[in-house]
């Protein structure tokens, strides 16, 4: 790999950090102040509102600038948004800032791997960041659990400073300071990444035009690339596998925490610690991806993602952390095996079709709408009044009949246009020698 791929992983690695450590401390920030379930349930959704509103900005953005800058800022809005939230702005809004922050990031962080690698090294790049992704989740989740518990927030409320009212008085609190240094890393890292030396895309402008008008101008741009993606024989699946894994899987990450409290007594920092235990899972099936997987190969992992609906389900059934365990790590095992083929694909797919920084937003306004859609599914569940046994199993339904649809769906492909649906494999074959 070359060397800008590592200053790449290392920001990746300290957002992605501080994204999944600040989630549990809004939720347990939430708790403190004795917000409903179906608020904290809310957290999810409201951090994809502005991946979907933003979706036809955000990916001109970041192929308008060098992607190293775009990173840059939109770990700066990250920090704004943690600072609301520390000096009492509503959770819930602040938070959606720090989600505008990601929604910037997120196409940057990907589209630069195809300007910097050729394609042979792409399901290897994404192995590595999905891995490295993975196990900042991991951390993340168990840093921001560990923030908040007695031992860790009592040491960081001690700190005084001389003549300075900090206004930092609960753990919650404290725990925000500290993550805020930790987007200040990354946003270090950031200003580290190498140009890439691909022409920039210019937003398009027109200097006789307001503000507004310039920007509604990119929406037809961006609904041709999405509708593109869509017609694409591979884009199409690609987009549905990964759209729909990742609608489950960032709400995942919430249900396992109602669910561990439900099912094991667990209280925040401990039902951290099982969330990143599906982390591992998905790390670990990441890592294999990468290694055993090629991108002509990549449609052949799609009954993986109805395996996760099924035991999504199943998790209802499940009382005892011996064996809650062992099947987190299987759940995301299916999820880390599933998700790095159809990520590389996909990648190569709009890479071709309309440039990187624009397929990335595409996806991340898919995906994104998929957990704003099944995360207000599950936080309505939860409002009326269902158990969190009953919205668990309404989630996993769910995903299990989409991923069965979609699995349906890539077959017909193949039955209809079978010439069609091999050349687009060749050329992935192909693209693998250069």
């Amino acid at each position: 790999m070359k060397r800008g791929f590592y200053t790449i992983m290392s920001a990746q690695f300290f957002s992605s950090l501080a994204d999944n450590a600040i989630f549990v401390v809004a939720v347990e920030f939430m708790r403190s102040v004795g917000a409903a379930e179906w608020q904290r349930a809310a957290l999810v959704p409201i951090f994809a509102i502005f991946y979907v509103v933003l979706a036809p900005l955000v990916g001109a953005f970041a192929d308008a600038l060098p992607k190293g800058k775009v990173m840059f800022i939109s770990n700066a809005i990250k920090v704004v948004g943690c600072l609301l939230m520390l000096f009492g702005t509503h959770p819930l809004m602040a938070y959606a800032i720090i989600g505008l922050g990601a929604a910037a990031y997120s196409p940057a962080k990907y589209g630069i791997l195809t300007e910097l690698l050729p394609a042979s090294q792409l399901v290897k790049a994404n192995g590595w960041i999905e891995g490295l992704t993975i196990a900042s989740i991991l951390l993340g989740i168990v840093l921001g659990g560990t923030l908040v518990g007695h031992m860790v927030s009592s040491h960081l409320l001690a700190f005084d400073f001389p003549f300075i009212d900090t206004g930092v008085d609960t753990p919650s609190e404290a725990a925000i300071s500290v993550l805020i240094f930790v987007y200040m890393i990354a946003a270090w890292f950031n200003t580290r990444i190498p140009h890439t030396g691909v022409e920039m895309r210019p937003l398009r402008s027109n200097p006789n035009h307001g503000v507004a008008r310039n920007l509604a101008a990119l929406l037809p741009d961006f609904w041709h690339c999405n509708a593109r993606l869509w017609r694409d024989k591979l884009g199409q699946i690609s987009l549905a596998t990964t759209t729909l894994f990742w609608g489950a899987g960032g709400n995942l990450k919430y249900i396992v925490l109602a669910w561990a409290s439900l099912a094991l007594g667990y209280n925040t920092t401990q039902a951290s610690a099982l969330t990143g235990v599906v982390t591992i899972g998905m790390a670990v099936g990441a890592v294999v991806a990468s290694m055993r997987m090629r991108l002509d190969m990549a449609t052949r992992v799609i009954p993986l993602g109805i395996g996760m609906g099924l035991l999504v389900m199943a998790m209802i059934f499940i009382h005892n952390v011996w064996l809650a365990v062992p099947f987190l790590i299987l759940l995301g095992g299916f999820g880390g095996f599933l998700v790095v083929p159809m990520n590389a694909l996909l990648q190569h797919r709009g890479h071709n079709l309309m440039g990187a920084g624009r397929s990335i937003a595409v996806q991340n306004f898919n995906e994104q709408a998929c957990i704003l859609l099944l995360g207000g599914v599950y936080s309505a569940c939860t409002g009326l009044g269902l158990s969190a046994y009953a919205a668990i199993t309404v989630f996993g339904g769910l995903v299990a009949g989409f991923m069965w649809i979609i699995r349906a769906w890539h077959q017909n492909n193949l039955r209809k246009y079978p010439e069609e649906v091999e050349h687009l494999l060749a050329i992935a074959r192909s693209d693998k020698h250069h």
